[in-house]
């Protein structure tokens, strides 16, 4: 086997030509990314530059208006959505708000995956899952908490910990630092650099904190109008002389 058919069988996410458009606001032109297993890849880009719409489009959450979009050798595209619903199973998303249930205790908000896709779980297995996810983001305190009662970074960590419930392949992780102080920022940016040690999860991270670019990632995909202006680590691209690289780079 070649070495271009072994980092082939590699990849777990392969978009391309993606194109997404609102009317006549283009967010995404012929975007093009790969993410390899067990690496995290940020996907670097100013507000409103179309980076959540692009891990939305992925999990198909937003249909895209063409291109491909291969998630675990599926085409994301073309999948009904019995077929969907199995493959977000394998693939975590952090959203940017939490999206934790306020009406919910800790406990609830992290069995709700489970009860929702793993039906038949016995309570001994998914009361272990909900403690060892809990384990995984320092919080097994939490457990009775509502998430009133949870600091934003506790939020978030909770939000991590039912990402991992279902043990995915690939995480989404959609600004996970945003809202946070840079001391809360930086424990979430170890807290991704541990899931991906433990569990070998592949992730996409979006992002414009230039800190967790730096602190997370494997290889950086700056989006610049609508495409993959440019892509390398981050010691490559903070010494490119392209000025919308620079002009990221440049801040920290």
């Amino acid at each position: 086997m070649s070495r271009s058919e072994e980092n082939q069988q590699d990849v777990v996410i392969q978009v391309t030509e993606l194109c997404k458009s609102f009317g006549d606001l283009h967010v995404l032109r012929d975007f093009t990314m790969d993410l390899r297993a067990g690496e995290n890849v940020v996907v670097l880009g100013r507000s409103g530059s179309g980076k959540s719409v692009l891990i939305k489009c992925i999990i198909g959450l937003l249909k895209a208006d063409s291109g491909s979009i291969r998630v675990l050798e599926k085409e994301v595209l073309e999948l009904d959505q019995h077929t969907l619903d199995a493959l977000r199973v394998e693939v975590g998303f952090l959203f940017q708000s939490n999206a934790l249930y306020d009406s919910m205790t800790v406990r609830e908000n992290l069995e709700f995956p489970l009860r929702r896709h793993m039906a038949g779980i016995s309570a001994e297995n998914r009361d272990e899952r909900v403690r060892q996810a809990l384990e995984d983001v320092g919080l097994g305190h939490t457990v009775d908490m509502m998430p009133e009662e949870l600091s934003g970074g506790m939020k978030k960590r909770i939000a991590l910990a039912r990402a991992l419930i279902l043990q995915p392949k690939i995480i989404l992780y959609d600004e996970p630092t945003t809202g946070l102080d840079p001391i809360t920022a930086r424990e979430i940016n170890e807290l991704i650099l541990q899931v991906q040690d433990r569990y070998h999860t592949a992730s996409i991270i979006i992002s414009h904190d230039m800190h967790c670019v730096r602190q997370t990632a494997n290889r950086v995909i700056v989006l610049h109008e609508g495409r993959a202006h440019a892509v390398g680590t981050s010691a490559e691209l903070s010494i490119s002389s392209d000025p919308v690289v620079n002009s990221f780079f440049s801040e920290v």
